[in-house]
């Protein structure tokens, strides 16, 4: 899929996204637990870039942990936006937010940033030299010694594992409610239009974008979790 593809998709999809998702939220909660322990040392008034935002889960879950914490996040749907913003004002947070419509090559800003997380979104990215230049954007607009925390569904996609493995989500999915014609659209989806990789490959694409030693901090399933500093040698 491309950007415009995209975007509709999650525009379509905004509305009952965090319903349809509820039931995978132990997932999710592990592995913002363990995001919170990675960004520990971050200063009180630390400025997070949230990349992909969607509907401010890890947003509002860190502005919740941390009052003195400011976020830009960045958006490409328009209604997946609206959620991120709604629930930030109703968490009480929003006065420390800035809510970007875009992509993230349109977002200017002056002000490096103390850390980026981006859950779920390179993967779209299918071309390994795209993808590694959308984590340099990322790496640009970091402080020197940024961090990154970086999330996708990742596995050897020719190995034997990977269908043990790809079987094994597709019953969670199922569990999380959607239909079997969803459960093929997901499938069919990992196959053509989500960059699957194995996890030394993505590894490698993050270190390719100006991250220096990307730490697995968390995996579930097909879901794996990165942790990166900015690399010296890349400046703002």
């Amino acid at each position: 899929m491309n950007k415009a593809e995209i975007t509709v998709l999650f525009d379509q999809m905004a509305p009952d996204y965090d319903s349809q998702w509820a039931n995978t939220a132990a997932l999710r909660n592990c592995m913002y637990m363990l995001l919170e322990s990675m960004f520990f040392e971050l200063p009180e008034d630390a400025h997070i870039l949230c990349v992909g935002a969607g509907t401010g889960a890890e947003l509002t879950f860190l502005a919740q942990k941390h009052p003195g914490w400011r976020f830009t996040a960045v958006e490409p749907s328009a209604a997946m936006l609206a959620i991120c913003q709604q629930q930030a004002e109703k968490q009480g947070v929003a006065s420390r937010c800035r809510f970007h419509h875009g992509y993230l090559e349109s977002l200017t800003t002056t002000e490096p940033y103390d850390a980026a997380t981006c859950f779920l979104v390179s993967q779209f990215i299918l071309d390994e030299r795209e993808r590694s230049l959308f984590f340099a954007d990322i790496s640009h607009k970091l402080k020197a010694g940024g961090l990154l925390a970086s999330a996708d569904l990742a596995s050897d996609t020719d190995s034997p594992e990977y269908d043990v493995l790809l079987q094994s989500w597709m019953h969670m999915m199922s569990v999380a409610g959607l239909s079997s014609e969803a459960l093929e659209y997901m499938r069919n989806a990992y196959k053509h239009d989500v960059g699957v990789m194995s996890p030394d490959r993505t590894a490698a694409v993050i270190t390719a974008g100006g991250f220096a030693l990307p730490v697995l901090f968390f995996q579930a399933g097909l879901m794996h979790a990165w942790t990166a500093r900015k690399a010296p040698n890349k400046r703002v």
